[in-house]
């Protein structure tokens, strides 16, 4: 048996509904881990799974998609007594220098009041039979290795510390309803949400066959993979073709991005409605591409029912493109399948579009029941932790 400990956020900062939020989490770790047999517990701003050895990568994968976690470690668990701490502490010294360490500090936290060192030292303590072995030297400003001891109600002995996701856990602030494209911003700008506490549900506008069955595929994987972090999300394909060629067709050249902006935005009022969504979210940043002047980005927001929310709107390419590094959708969003919005791209966009234009020309399509169509043969598929269902 072994034990992974997670590190709480800013949960930790709640008052009187912090249970409300543990358990929560607790209940989207259990879901992240269903079909494995392991332990989770909570307490005091540590959260503890308990599995066996065979089980342990399937235990850091989902901890490594847990949204509301700083930090999560595998450790080894000893007796409450200096002596097995110190024991303890050897075992991680040693795996440390297989690894090249060669200077070492010990960080201890004394959670248990009843133990009799306190943490000061228990750090001074335990690490006397890795300095006294001469195989390590102390270094503590700048050390090889930081070994961490928490004595709790078990103590626990650790050194390869990994970084969480951190925010809330997903559930905890409503539902939105993501525009994603299938580039690289939109599914960042869902995790993003996502890392709020916020579930989402995804809209993915076809075009066949002027987008390919690859970029739709493209889109499912990309859905999956926020599924890993959301716990549960919908994919909703809505076939788009005929609004786009109506759009070419009687739309002015220079607006017809725009233009389908607005129609996508028509379409998401319907689903969001039907969905009970919230929100709806979109992967916009500011001055990115010619829909996104501040001047367009009012004509979309003018046609939304609910309100529209950018959390990339203020984030450059470089900070969009490490979240997805992060998040692990890079890789996917860069495959050269094309999306409905690049394919009938103008050469001269139009950048500070008028709602008094936009209405006007939205008006002379005569579109609403080709949107009221696409938004009726949608298809809905189902993830749940990277698994179609």
């Amino acid at each position: 048996m072994i034990t992974y400990l997670a590190k709480l956020g800013e949960l930790t900062l709640k008052g009187s509904n912090l249970h409300e939020f543990e358990k929560l989490l607790i209940k989207n770790t259990r879901e992240s881990l269903k079909g494995y047999d392991v332990k989770i517990t909570l307490h005091a701003g540590r959260l503890y799974i308990d599995c066996e050895e065979q089980d342990g990568s399937a235990v850091e994968f989902a901890l490594k998609h847990l949204l509301g976690i700083t930090g999560w470690a595998k450790t080894t668990t000893c007796e409450k007594n200096i002596e097995a701490i110190q024991k303890a502490i050897y075992k991680e010294a040693e795996y440390a220098v297989s690894k090249g360490a060669k200077t070492f500090k010990i960080e201890a936290r004394r959670a248990d009041k009843q133990f009799p060192l306190d943490s000061y030292q228990i750090a001074c303590q335990g690490a006397s039979l890795v300095f006294d072995s001469g195989f390590m030297n102390v270094d503590v400003k700048n050390p090889d290795v930081k070994i961490y001891v928490e004595v709790r109600e078990r103590c626990f002995v650790y050194s390869d510390a990994e970084k969480g996701c951190r925010g809330l856990p997903t559930g905890c602030s409503g539902k939105g309803l993501l525009l994603l494209s299938g580039g690289l911003d939109s599914p960042v700008a869902g995790y993003r949400m996502l890392r709020r506490g916020m579930k989402i549900e995804c809209a993915y506008f076809h075009s066949y066959p002027y987008t390919s069955v690859e970029a739709q595929e493209k889109v499912e994987t990309l859905a999956k993979k926020l599924s890993y972090f959301g716990i549960k999300t919908y994919l909703n394909i809505i076939p788009f073709t005929d609004v786009q060629m109506k759009i070419k067709e009687k739309s002015p050249a220079d607006w017809t991005t725009l233009i389908l902006r607005v129609c996508m935005m028509k379409v998401a009022n319907k689903l969001a409605h039907r969905v009970h969504a919230d929100c709806i979210i979109t992967g916009e940043s500011l001055g990115q591409v010619a829909s996104q002047t501040i001047e367009n980005m009012n004509v979309t927001e003018h046609f939304a029912e609910y309100p529209l929310l950018r959390p990339l709107v203020g984030l450059d390419k470089e900070e969009i493109i490490s979240t997805a590094n992060f998040i692990d959708t890079y890789e996917t969003s860069i495959l050269p399948y094309e999306d409905c919005c690049v394919l009938f791209s103008p050469k001269h966009p139009v950048l500070r579009g008028t709602i008094e234009q936009a209405e006007e020309i939205y008006k002379s399509l005569e579109i609403d029941d080709l949107i009221n169509e696409a938004y009726e043969k949608r298809d809905v598929k189902r993830f749940t932790f990277g698994k179609e269902a």
